[in-house]
């Protein structure tokens, strides 16, 4: 089952868009025991290598997450910022935050703004400073901040912060432990950089490693609460979520015909995902090279990039078994790639 310790750690670990430092350095601790290889390319990417028979498979999920950057400081000690990766004004106003250096405070809004629509423009940072000397002395221009909120469980629900996509990056990490023992195909576990602001550093990644066929790993918005928008297709705690499409790529058939198979196989609860807004790194993976065979799985998460999100840890269970398994599957043989091969 899900490691709760291990994801509230993943959760609250500093790495905003092109600031991964401390996320990237605590994976790669926790990847130590599996992996043959690690490196770090130019992009900020962290590829963890577990050699093995068959085809090579990538694997990837991002590490980064959405935030702020400071960008000016106000005579008041209040903070001008710019958001990285997409926000909503509306679900962010008076979220506690946290900078990298421990610095806390909260996000407000202009006065004259207070109780009306609320623009990104309106809004800044508040870390309790009397003037601008005194905010300038605990942090600067260009520093990062995330969300700062709580972890926690109720029932088979988990709520917290950055459930996108640390979460996804869990499940790569169970699926290491799952198959380190076991035969295996070629395996490349990808923890990518900057796929809030555009998918930059999977594709960087695929382009290098090469894969013969590739799943990107993230959540996805589920369509199980009052609304109209219909944006995407699942629901929360009623299984694995494969890919069909999102704003960004279609899933190759042929990858999602076998994810389905061995599902019905292993009886694992699958749904299909269908969302029609925001995208993955399965985008900028598929488009790379002369294009590669691409899929995705999924964890239905309520409240992508608001303050907190919720998902479902049985959902969490039955990707973790589906990605197993895709990636077990051909630990003796290119057999059960031959169904992939016929339908490219």
């Amino acid at each position: 089952m899900i490691d709760l310790t291990l994801l509230d750690k993943l959760t609250h670990a500093h790495g905003t868009a092109g600031d991964e430092g401390e996320i990237r350095r605590f994976l790669e601790e926790q990847c130590a025991p599996y992996a043959a290889e690690m490196t770090t390319d130019a992009m900020g990417n962290l590829i963890a290598h577990l050699p093995g028979a068959g085809p090579k498979i990538l694997l990837a999920a991002h590490m980064d997450v959405c935030g702020f950057m400071v960008t000016h400081c106000e005579k008041e000690g209040v903070l001008r910022f710019a958001p990285v990766g997409g926000l909503d004004p509306a679900s962010i106003f008076q979220a506690p935050i946290r900078f990298k250096n421990g610095v806390f405070g909260l996000i407000s809004c202009d006065d004259n703004k207070v109780g009306k629509e609320c623009k990104m423009s309106d809004l800044f940072l508040d870390i309790g400073a009397a003037d601008k000397e005194e905010a300038l002395s605990l942090v600067q221009p260009g520093d990062t901040a995330i969300y700062y909120a709580p972890f926690m469980k109720q029932g088979h629900r988990i709520i917290a912060p950055y459930l996108d996509n640390r979460a996804g990056c869990l499940l790569l990490l169970e699926v290491m432990k799952r198959l380190y023992h076991l035969p295996h195909a070629d395996l490349w576990f990808v923890f990518t950089a900057q796929e809030e602001v555009g998918a930059r550093g999977a594709g960087a990644a695929a382009f290098d490693i090469a894969p013969d066929y590739s799943i990107a790993v993230d959540v996805t918005c589920p369509d199980d609460i009052p609304g109209p928008l219909h944006e995407g297709t699942t629901a929360v705690g009623k299984g694995a979520a494969i890919k069909l499409m999102d704003h960004s790529f279609l899933s190759s058939a042929a990858v999602v015909c076998k994810l389905q198979n061995l599902a019905a196989e292993q009886n694992i609860m699958v749904q299909n995902d269908i969302m029609t807004c925001g995208g993955t790194d399965g985008g900028s993976i598929l488009r790379t090279r002369g294009g590669l065979l691409t899929g995705g799985v999924s964890i239905p998460c309520r409240y992508t990039h608001a303050p907190t999100e919720l998902m479902d840890e049985r959902d969490f269970e039955e990707c973790a078994r589906l990605l197993t398994a895709f990636c077990a599957c051909s630990s003796e043989s290119l057999s059960c790639f031959t169904q992939i091969e016929s339908e490219k």
